[in-house]
């Protein structure tokens, strides 16, 4: 199985996320999965695609061409791909997985598990989109969709279909019994 995952290109500023990353990889590789992510190897991006690679596993980068010097693309992965454009590195990100992931980062990890949120509602993702919510630094955007359910702008089936977790084992059930949310119809 691929697991894609979204996360920083910088280590944020305490270890428990460097922490996380490193489970999270040694996890994947335990498995026999292979990591798709952002092809860096900057920040925790870095971590995760090392570790990845040192407990045996498949690291595949895809990385912009516009990124490949700044943000210093990975030479040691299993496989880089370069493309011209960040929609073009998103949209094959979410091909590529089975299972999407967002560990913590910026705004452009943001962006990205959001949007695969959003596709999948439509009916263009039926893959899993989970955010690994190390030291509650997620607790902010789940406030957010259930807001959003209270207020009737997102259903609660749909909601049920993000899962918010530091649990390894949830995730496991989570992808396990996963059932793509019903389209959104108007």
């Amino acid at each position: 199985m691929n697991i894609t995952v979204y996360l920083g290109a910088s280590l944020g500023k305490d270890s428990i996320y460097e922490e996380a990353t490193i489970e999270l990889a040694k996890w994947i590789a335990a498995r026999g999965n292979s990591l798709v992510y952002g092809g860096s190897k900057a920040g925790l991006m870095g971590v995760l695609a090392d570790t990845v690679l040192a407990n045996g596993g498949k690291a595949i980068g895809i990385i912009p061409e516009f990124l490949k010097e700044r943000e210093i693309a990975h030479d040691k992965l299993t496989s880089l791909t370069v493309v011209e454009s960040m929609s073009e590195r998103k949209h094959l990100m979410m091909e590529m997985g089975d299972v999407l992931i967002a560990l913590p980062g910026g705004p452009g990890t943001l962006e990205e598990i959001t949007e695969v949120i959003s596709l999948a509602r439509v009916g263009k993702n039926s893959k899993p989109c989970v955010l690994l919510n190390i030291n509650g630094y997620y607790n902010p955007l789940k406030a957010q969709f259930d807001a959003m359910v209270a207020e009737g702008f997102l259903t609660a089936d749909a909601r049920a279909k993000i899962l918010f977790t530091d649990n390894f084992e949830a995730i496991e059930r989570f992808v396990a019994t996963y059932i793509p949310p019903a389209w959104r119809k108007y």
